[in-house]
């Protein structure tokens, strides 16, 4: 993908080509291609030595105006508290962090300017996962701004340049920015990350700390790893390039031994943390597509957590129940298990917070049959505590309730099939490397999303509070809850006498339900078988 350049009008005349031509590189102002640089320094596609880079490409560099800039990205979070008087207030915080963008290309009178999403967005809520620097959990975001400025000590705010967001891909951690303005930009190819190795130099051109513009140069040490902590998931690989906070979003140039030029191989976004010189860089591959069309690409199928809930997933899990010794798989700080009837249904389980200690559930969500492609329906619902379980009455409860207990149920339900698959693959053994690194994969899976599922663990607590039995009720046990249900029994019909009124509560037939959703009957059920980095803005 060919990039707009910026080319220096005087370097440009003296190799012969106009200021504004797009071809204005030294490879093309050459004419014939250059043959590969000789030495040692290139074995491959890339060169293991900043030195490759050919003279007259280093001229033409130096002759550029700088095309990375300093973001300064700043946002207002409100934050609830309480009162000494047990009021609620709220107070308002300022948080200020510098990035590095370097500008890409030209769009009419604009230039697009390229940096991580980490520097472009902050999130909406702080919590554990989401958290900023000076800001308590829980407090949400009122606004934020986005400038390029001179360093991070720039106080002039009269020739700062405001930016707007274009696109941005959280999993890609790279957003595309919009400046109002014609600024420089990237002079250089875009290259293939796929012909990276081991060995292979490095330049990153950013702000460290936001203080300086600054190159530094590195080796690559990995040339391929996989980051899919937090929101992200995408390829990545590793340089040792001593890289601070304030260097998110710088480009990462490679020297081509075809050309002897700077060729961009990604964009630096996080650090290992216990690695003074330990970096993680987006290789460029994956970013063509959003940086070519400025659209974000469809969302890749992400395993774990990305289950397809339908008709096939149901028939697996149920399938699988028969050889799940202990069908316990955590939800968020709780433990949970699902049980079939056999009827069909899957009923989920709840633990308590003292479980293995207690082990009566604290909530039963019963999911009975779906029709067609459907994983299934929503069923029964029991809450318990120490006196038993309590059946609730679904049609009683508010529409936040019912919304809640979906959104725990559906948790429920993609918890069961993924802690399932990691049980299978488990059992499979690890003789393998590829074995041993995808049950790994999908340890880290489920660990991942038990933790994203705390808060909704809470909510199961809450509401199990609101709706357990209280000192009158009377509970059931678990035994009756996993027995199927009564079929529906109708009453006798009244017989019709002569010139009685016809109407509502004239002796008309009414069917007594026992509570159960569907008839107790057997329905058949198949039983084949079915250290990390952290950003720095």
């Amino acid at each position: 993908m060919a990039v707009a350049l910026a080319a220096c009008a005087a370097l440009s005349a003296a190799l012969g080509a106009r200021a504004d031509d797009p071809r204005s590189t030294p490879a093309a102002a050459a004419g014939p291609e250059a043959p590969p640089p000789a030495g040692p320094f290139c074995s491959g596609e890339y060169a293991d030595d900043l030195a490759a880079l050919a003279p007259r490409a280093r001229e033409f560099e130096q002759a550029q105006p700088p095309y990375t800039y300093c973001i300064r990205t700043s946002a207002v979070y409100e934050c609830p508290y309480y009162a000494s008087d047990g009021s609620l207030r709220r107070t308002r915080t300022r948080v200020v962090a510098h990035g590095t963008g370097f500008g890409y290309r030209r769009d009419g009178g604009d230039t697009l300017v390229v940096t991580n999403e980490h520097v472009a967005e902050w999130p909406a809520v702080t919590d554990a996962d989401h958290p900023v620097e000076g800001v308590p959990a829980g407090c949400r975001r009122l606004s934020d701004q986005l400038r390029i400025v001179d360093d991070e000590a720039d106080a002039y705010e009269r020739d700062d340049v405001p930016l707007a967001r274009v696109v941005a891909d959280p999993a890609l951690d790279v957003a595309v920015l919009r400046a109002k303005t014609a600024l420089p930009v990237m002079p250089w190819r875009i290259g293939r990350s796929a012909a990276l190795r081991e060995r292979n130099a490095v330049a990153v051109r950013g702000f460290p700390l936001g203080v300086l513009r600054a190159t530094t140069g590195g080796k690559v040490t990995s040339a391929y790893e996989h980051d899919d902590e937090r929101e992200w998931d995408h390829d990545d690989f590793v340089v040792d390039a001593l890289l601070s906070p304030g260097n998110s979003g710088s480009p990462v140039f490679a020297v081509s031994c075809r050309t002897g030029e700077f060729e961009l191989v990604g964009i630096y976004h996080a650090a290992y943390l216990p690695g003074s010189a330990l970096n993680v860089v987006v290789s460029v591959d994956q970013l063509r597509p959003l940086l070519d069309t400025l659209k974000r690409p469809p969302p890749r199928p992400r395993e774990p957590g990305a289950v397809v809930l339908d008709a096939a997933a149901r028939e697996r899990l149920a399938a699988s129940l028969h050889a799940w010794a202990e069908p316990f798989y955590p939800f968020g700080p709780l433990a949970a298990a699902v049980r079939i009837r056999p009827d069909g249904a899957l009923l989920f389980q709840v633990m308590a917070r003292e479980f293995p200690v207690r082990t009566q559930p604290v909530l039963v969500l019963e999911d009975l049959l779906g029709d067609g492609a459907e994983f299934g329906r929503p069923g029964r619902i029991w809450a318990g505590n120490g006196r038993g379980l309590r059946p609730v009455d679904r049609a009683g409860l508010d529409a936040d309730t019912q919304a809640q207990l979906a959104r725990v149920l559906d948790a429920l339900r993609r918890d069961a099939l993924l802690s399932r698959v990691l049980d299978e693959h488990a059992s499979a053994g690890v003789a393998t490397r590829e074995q041993f690194e995808e049950v790994s994969r999908l340890e880290r899976g489920v660990a991942r999303l038990a933790t994203a599922r705390a808060d909704l663990a809470q909510t199961a607590l809450d509401l199990v509070e609101r709706l357990a039995p209280g000192d009158a009720d009377v509970g059931v046990s678990l035994a009756d809850v996993l027995a199927p249900p009564l079929p529906a029994t109708p009453s006798p019909a009244v017989p019709e006498r002569s010139g009685a009124a016809v109407g509502p509560g004239a002796g008309a037939a009414v069917p007594i339900s026992t509570g159960a959703t569907t008839p107790g009957a057997t329905v058949p059920v198949s039983t084949a078988a079915r250290p990390p980095p952290a950003p720095a803005p």
